[in-house]
């Protein structure tokens, strides 16, 4: 477990570096269209789905940014398991709960 837990974070954080890289790379591209786009209105035509394409990918990354951090967040919880001792604490509640409803209908 503990390897797959390492193997995952060494992923992530691979995954984490590439999309950062991808998006600095998007967000220099799309300035050099924007720049490209304000020196003549008609250009839009030329280049709008171009930079349709690079908001898409931003907002893609962020999804995977989501995605991963999910991923991750429920590692965590998968980590956290109960002892003996807390396992028990809760059943003997439960069981206390199941006694007081029973005696609770038998009263009435």
């Amino acid at each position: 477990m503990e390897r797959v837990k390492k193997d995952f974070e060494t992923l992530a954080e691979e995954a984490i570096d590439n999309i950062r890289a991808d998006r600095d790379q998007t967000k220099e591209l799309l300035k050099d269209l924007v720049k490209y786009l304000s020196s003549d209105e008609h250009r839009h035509k030329e280049v709008g789905l171009i930079a349709a394409k690079y908001v898409e990918t931003l907002q893609r990354s962020n999804e995977q940014l989501v995605k991963i951090a999910t991923l991750q967040k429920k590692g965590e919880k998968a980590s956290m398991d109960l002892s003996q001792s807390e396992r028990d604490d809760i059943f003997d509640q439960l069981n206390e709960g199941v006694n007081d409803v029973k005696k609770n209908k038998k009263d009435s």
